[in-house]
């Protein structure tokens, strides 16, 4: 995609604490919506209708909140519309489902850490495509990331057998997560965040209409209400509520804090606190569904916040 379809402006000011604070944020409230999901799939929707869902949620809306605040900023310009198509199945809609895919033959964890070799990739595509200069710190920092994942998914000595397809689906999702935050880093310099991001989840959410039609939704599995499980089954709530919930702070929120935090912080940065997320989604899990959580689990998680300092630390 050239520059001239999205210009950059001559003068962005930065704000490394707030990039920061915005990319933490996404991966917090991502933990946190791991186990809203988890509770929603208990109930009997699909894997594959939850993610139409949450497109379909997130692009109505963003789209109806630009159209009522600044409406020119969804004009579309022709030569933004493969960009654009590519940011939305590529970078939105088939990470989720390749995620999806491995955990039907994963087990959960390795699907998770084989994903976050994501930041891995944008680093080596910073390297060796841009030509830019990676400091050996961000290098260290990745390394203690990933081997902190490890031991928060508890992958050695697991007993996980693992499936080729599997491990095939996670790489895939590794690359497609790279591919989002890279089309996001490039995509904010002349397209604001939340425009980016409405126009993003419409098209993500036509490829989904395309793969499962909208007609053939199961109204009746929104409708009902579903135990919270774990430490709290005895509540219940209906299956819309906590898809609300989902889309607006699963979704609609962590997305727009992610792709604000690339205004600030190379996509390589951005990419490493993201690795907050398993580490929430593993305190969240524990606290919420009563999911195990051990001291090599809580060593991991002071690993994977090491190695974000460090990062940061790395000007």
């Amino acid at each position: 995609m050239s520059e001239a379809a999205f210009p950059v402006p001559a003068a962005r000011v930065r704000h490394a604490r707030l990039g920061y604070a915005m990319a933490a944020g996404a991966a917090l409230l991502w933990g946190v919506n791991g186990t809203v999901s988890k509770v929603i799939l208990a109930s009997g929707l699909s894997s594959e209708r939850l993610a139409q869902l949450r497109s379909i949620g997130a692009a109505v809306g963003l789209l109806a909140a630009v159209a009522a605040v600044e409406p020119a900023r969804l004009r579309l310009r022709r030569r933004e519309v493969p960009f654009l198509l590519a940011f939305g199945i590529g970078g939105l809609a088939l990470v989720q489902w390749l995620y999806f895919l491995a955990i039907h033959r994963l087990a959960i964890g390795i699907a998770l850490l084989i994903q976050y070799l994501a930041p891995l990739l944008v680093a080596l595509w910073a390297r060796f495509a841009y030509r830019e200069a990676v400091r050996r710190r961000i290098w260290l920092a990745l390394a203690l990331a990933l081997a902190g994942l490890a031991l928060v998914v508890q992958v050695v000595g697991g007993g996980a057998s693992l499936s080729t397809a599997g491990v095939a689906f996670a790489l895939g999702g590794a690359v497609t997560y790279a591919l989002y935050v890279l089309l996001a880093e490039h995509a904010v310099g002349g397209r604001d965040p939340v425009s980016l991001l409405a126009w993003g989840f419409l098209f993500a959410s036509l490829f989904w209409a395309v793969v499962s039609p909208w007609w053939t939704f199961p109204d009746s599995a929104v409708a009902a209400r579903t135990s919270l499980g774990g430490n709290v089954a005895g509540w219940h709530l209906p299956v819309w509520a906590l898809a609300t919930w989902m889309v607006v702070a699963g979704t609609i929120v962590p997305f727009f804090l992610l792709v604000s935090a690339l205004r600030h912080l190379s996509a390589t940065r951005v990419g490493i606190v993201a690795m907050l997320e398993p580490v929430a989604g593993a305190l969240v899990a524990w606290a919420w569904l009563g999911e195990s959580l051990d001291g090599v689990q809580l060593a991991g998680a002071a690993i994977v916040l090491a190695a974000i300092v460090l990062a940061q630390t790395a000007r």
